[in-house]
């Protein structure tokens, strides 16, 4: 029986991919705020592209971020009860990763930085080189673990390399040299989970929250 996959990606804005093979049924919302009530739809309609039913579906791949805590963690849980009801695996994939491959062809060769929005004037990143030894699906090596950080605290030499995610769009100034690849597709998360997975490679599902929850408990906010 060949791999049915369902993946999910709430780091950015919402994407679902179901694939049967080497293609995916694809979609998204770009609604910032409105993860808890697209998913479960997203999910639905792409199964229902492809004339498949939940029963149907092998494995789960999620994004495990970084990305604000309410919005990653919709997507995360989701997949994890998908999976738990049905009995298969769940795979995690850092989101960075699949923002880095997306934004492979247009880079072409060397390094290259991906850099996301995570509020409070401060970006999610990681630092990437162009890889062509490795497969095709995973040509974007990561070389430093995710981060958040001020953008202008970044060393120069890092935010003028070319930059995908929504780093540019945010602060222009300070990353000139856009790469026009702004949301996580999670069909490609998805690719990329499937050749580590041939390769041998364990997913954890892992959060990167990177920091604390924007929104805390009255104690919390006390103690802070």
């Amino acid at each position: 029986m060949s791999r049915v996959v369902l993946s999910i990606d709430t780091s950015t804005l919402v994407s679902v991919a179901v694939s049967t093979g080497p293609d995916w049924a694809l979609g998204g919302s770009d609604d910032p705020r409105g993860h808890t009530e697209t998913v479960a739809p997203l999910i639905h309609s792409q199964l229902s592209r492809l004339g498949l039913t939940p029963a149907d579906v092998t494995d789960v791949v999620v994004g495990n971020g970084p990305g604000p805590f309410t919005g990653l963690r919709v997507g995360i849980v989701t997949g994890l009860v998908f999976g738990h009801a049905l009995g298969i695996p769940v795979h995690g994939v850092c989101s960075l990763d699949a923002l880095a491959q997306q934004a492979v062809e247009q880079v072409g060769s060397g390094e290259f930085v991906v850099a996301t929005d995570a509020r409070r004037k401060e970006v999610y990143w990681a630092r990437y080189r162009v890889d062509p030894s490795r497969p095709q699906e995973d040509q974007a090596l990561r070389l430093t673990e995710p981060a958040v950080i001020r953008p202008a605290d970044l060393p120069e030499g890092v935010r003028s390399l070319p930059t995908a995610g929504q780093g540019p769009t945010i602060y222009p100034n300070l990353f000139p040299r856009p790469v026009g690849v702004v949301g996580v597709s999670a069909g490609l998360l998805g690719h990329i989970a499937v050749q580590r997975l041939s390769q041998g490679e364990t997913l954890p599902v892992e959060p990167l929250y990177l920091r604390r929850p924007d929104a805390l408990t009255t104690a919390e906010r006390a103690k802070s």
